[in-house]
């Protein structure tokens, strides 16, 4: 049917010139030459196999056949308007807000500022966040009920596509009360290892980054405390309890005003990278877009 009905700027067109009687002059407002418009008065015509505008040095004017072929363009132009404006509510509705998940580490200490960031671009945009551990994150995205989710670990989860946003480094801490703020050697993978820690919980992209990279020290000791966030893990280890391994983001403060201590590790790979992700195969769009835009360049 598409090659027998004619496009609507076309029928746009015929709808000027009747409301006009002046080709030249509906061709000025919708901004095309006259001979651009006759052409396409001339297409028009051909492909419906009927004349439609009579042209004079006075002016234009329908043919009967035009008359009856503006009637039904009106129509289709009526109903074109209407699916537009439809298009726009519904485009309208869904830049009306913004669902993220992030992984703890981004939310507490980089997402804030993204978001205040964002509010500037697009004050009429609700955004809920809500935070977890990655593979939370990943569960989140995947079942649609997140539109843009931000995680750290090793890879991009199954069912994801992602773009790194940034990099970050794990580091081994401890309060200034504990020995091995006070070694003269450093740790080795083994001891760190062995040693039971404050940790996040299984599935968390902290936790994955540091069983990856102790693999090949030996058997891991079970945890001395896992927590569900990271402000829980770092309060613990400020507290004394004992040491951890904290994300260099999280724990600038503590490590200027000596609360607590960084413990060097040679030959142990603590970083890691910073991904968005989101369902493969589906680019962001809209305010999720804008907000990826934001993230670029964290570490």
């Amino acid at each position: 049917m598409a090659y027998r009905v004619p496009d609507l700027a076309a029928l746009e067109l015929l709808l000027a010139v009747a409301r006009l009687g002046s080709l030249g002059r509906a061709a000025k407002e919708l901004g095309i030459s006259q001979p651009a418009a006759s052409s396409r008065i001339r297409s028009m015509e051909r492909q419906l196999g009927v004349g439609l505008v009579e042209r004079s040095p006075r002016g234009s004017r329908l043919t009967d056949a035009g008359t009856l072929v503006t009637d039904w363009a009106r129509r289709i132009v009526e109903a074109a308007e209407a699916f537009d404006a439809g298009a726009q509510a519904l485009r309208g509705r869904r830049d009306s807000r913004l669902r993220v998940t992030a992984s703890m580490t981004i939310a507490e200490y980089l997402l804030p500022g993204w978001l205040i960031a964002l509010r500037t671009q697009r004050p009429d945009t609700a955004v809920s966040l809500f935070a977890g551990n990655s593979a939370v994150v990943a569960e989140r995205v995947l079942s649609g009920e997140a539109d843009l989710g931000f995680v750290e670990g090793l890879d991009i989860p199954s069912g994801l596509d992602g773009a790194v946003i940034g990099h970050d480094r794990l580091v081994v801490v401890a309060a200034p009360s504990h020995p091995w703020s006070r070694r003269r050697t450093p740790l080795t993978g083994r001891e760190l290892a062995a040693t039971p820690l404050i940790l996040r919980e299984q599935g968390s992209g902290t936790r994955q980054v540091l069983d990856a990279a102790l693999a090949a020290c030996g058997p891991l000791a079970p945890p001395l405390l896992e927590l569900a966030s990271t402000t829980a893990v770092k309060a613990a280890a400020v507290s004394g309890a004992g040491p951890s391994v904290l994300s260099e983001l999280a724990i600038g403060e503590e490590l200027a005003a000596r609360r607590l201590v960084e413990v060097p590790v040679p030959g142990i790979r603590l970083g890691r990278d910073l991904r968005a992700v989101w369902p493969a195969g589906q680019r962001p769009s809209g305010p999720a877009r804008e907000l990826l835009g934001l993230t670029r360049g964290v570490g």
